[in-house]
C-alpha cells in the first residue's frame, strides 16, 4: 500500500467534500470536548442544534463546572443517552484549573516531539508531552480512548487515531475485515489498523478526513464505491464484500418493561413531579408520579382505566409554558391547551425503543381537587415544567397530553 499516495487522494477528497461544521473550525479543546461526547450517540444532523446551545450557555469549561446538574440536564433534554450529561458536568469539575483546557495548536510550539512546551500547573518550568496530554484526555469521565484520540488530533493535532462508527466500517471494507469491531477483539484489533494507516504528519486532516468518508460515502447501504478515493487499495471491493461490512456482534435480546404514571392536575394548574435516584439511564431526571411497574399493562388499554364511569363534559384550560430563552429560536412563547376531564382521566399510552429494552409507558390525567400528600415529589406549576429535565418519553407524554394551541 502507497501510504503516502492514499493520503493524498484521501486529503484531496476531503478538502473538496467535507462539510463546514463549528468544532472543525476551531482548536479550542473545550469545544472539541463537548462536540465529541454529543457526537458518541448522536447524528451530526441532531447534535449541531444541542452544540450551538450548549457552547453558548457555558462557553467555557469554568461555567460548566459552576453551573448545576439540573441546569445542564435541562440543556441535554431530548437528546438522550443522559449520562453523556452528567460526564460532561463531572469532568468539568475535575478539569476546570487543568493547564490542558488552555493548550491549543497557537500556544504550543512543538507537537510532534516528546516535548510539548506547557504550563503544568502554574509552572512554566515542567512540560506535557503528547502521552500526558493523552492520558489526562482520557483520565476524564466519559472519555474513552477514541474520544481522547479525537480531541487530541482535533484540538492538537497529535498522532492519535480516532476510531467512531464511520472509521470502523472504512477501515472494516478497506482490509475486507470480518472481525466484529464491537467485541474486544475486535477494537483491539481496528485500534491497530488505525494507528497503522494514520497520516502522522497531518493526523487532525487525515482523522478528519476518515470521518467525512464514512459519513459521507462510505456508507452503510449503496456506497458510491467506484467515486471512492481509496477504491484502488479496498480490498472488500475487489472480494465483492463490501455490502456484507462492518460484522457487529449479536446484539442482545431487547426486553420489555412496563410502566405507568399518574399526572395529577389541581384547579389551580399544579402537578407533582419526581425527580429519578439510582444509576439508570434516567438519574436524575424528573418524571410525573409512577403508579406501577407489573407486566399486566401489556395486556391492558386505556379503555380497562375507565372502568364503567360515564365521562362528563370536557373543560378545556389554556396552559402557557415559556422555554428559557437560550432554548428558544426566538422569543415568542408556546401555549398548550390541556384537555380535562372533571371525573375522568385521560390517558395515552406510548412506546420507546432503547438499545436494551422497549418501554411501554401509559400516562393518565387524573384532575384532583388537591394533590396527594407523596413522599418525594415536588409540587410544581404547570407552567414550569419546561424548568425541569425530562426524558424523551416523559417530554413526548407532554407534548402528546398538552395539545399546541395557537392563539
Amino acid at each position: 500500500m502507497n501510504k503516502d499516495l492514499l493520503y493524498k487522494e484521501l486529503e484531496e477528497w476531503y478538502e473538496v467534500n467535507h462539510r463546514i461544521l463549528p468544532w472543525r473550525e476551531t482548536d479550542d479543546p473545550y469545544k472539541i470536548w463537548i462536540s465529541e461526547i454529543i457526537l458518541q450517540q448522536t447524528r451530526v444532523a441532531q447534535g449541531m442544534e444541542y452544540y450551538h446551545r450548549l457552547i453558548t450557555r457555558f462557553p467555557d469549561i469554568q461555567s460548566l463546572a459552576d453551573a448545576k446538574e439540573d441546569e445542564v440536564l435541562l440543556y441535554w433534554q431530548g437528546l438522550g443517552y443522559y449520562s453523556r450529561a452528567r460526564n460532561l458536568h463531572k469532568a468539568a469539575q475535575l478539569m476546570k484549573n487543568h493547564e490542558l483546557f488552555k493548550l491549543n495548536n497557537n500556544n504550543i510550539n512543538n507537537l510532534r516531539g516528546n516535548q510539548l512546551s506547557a504550563a503544568l500547573n502554574g509552572h512554566s518550568s515542567e512540560l506535557l508531552n503528547s502521552e500526558q496530554i493523552f492520558s489526562a484526555l482520557k483520565s476524564m469521565p466519559g472519555v474513552g480512548d477514541y474520544t481522547a484520540g479525537a480531541i487530541a488530533s482535533f484540538a492538537f493535532d497529535l498522532p492519535y487515531p480516532a476510531l467512531d462508527g464511520n472509521v470502523y466500517r472504512v477501515l472494516s471494507r478497506l482490509y475486507d475485515c470480518e472481525i466484529a469491531f464491537d467485541t474486544t477483539q475486535g477494537k483491539k484489533h481496528f485500534r491497530q489498523l488505525a494507528e497503522e494507516l494514520l497520516d502522522r504528519e497531518h493526523p487532525r486532516l487525515f482523522n478528519s478526513a476518515i470521518m467525512e468518508l464514512g459519513a459521507l460515502h462510505c456508507v452503510p447501504t449503496a456506497p458510491d464505491c467506484p467515486n471512492c478515493p481509496l477504491n484502488t487499495w479496498c480490498k472488500a471491493l475487489a472480494n465483492n464484500t463490501v455490502e456484507l461490512l462492518p460484522v457487529r456482534k449479536p446484539r442482545p435480546k431487547v426486553r420489555d418493561r412496563y410502566l405507568e404514571y399518574t399526572i395529577y392536575i389541581t384547579p389551580e394548574r399544579t402537578t407533582l413531579i419526581h425527580q429519578r435516584k439510582g444509576n439508570d439511564i434516567w438519574k436524575h431526571l424528573w418524571e410525573f408520579v409512577e403508579t406501577t411497574n407489573v407486566n399486566s399493562l401489556k395486556n391492558d388499554n386505556i379503555d380497562n382505566l375507565r372502568g364503567n364511569r360515564t365521562a362528563k363534559q370536557i373543560v378545556r384550560t389554556k396552559v402557557r409554558l415559556e422555554l428559557p430563552a437560550a432554548l428558544q429560536g426566538d422569543n415568542s412563547t408556546q401555549h398548550y391547551t390541556t384537555v380535562h376531564h372533571s371525573t375522568q382521566p385521560q390517558a395515552i399510552n406510548l412506546t420507546h425503543v432503547l438499545s436494551h429494552q422497549k418501554l411501554h409507558a401509559r400516562f393518565v390525567i387524573k384532575n384532583v381537587p388537591e394533590l396527594p400528600e407523596i413522599p418525594d415529589t415536588l409540587v410544581v406549576s404547570l407552567n414550569d415544567l419546561d424548568n425541569y429535565a425530562f426524558s424523551r418519553l416523559t417530554l413526548n407524554a407532554i407534548e402528546k397530553l398538552l395539545i399546541p394551541h395557537h392563539s
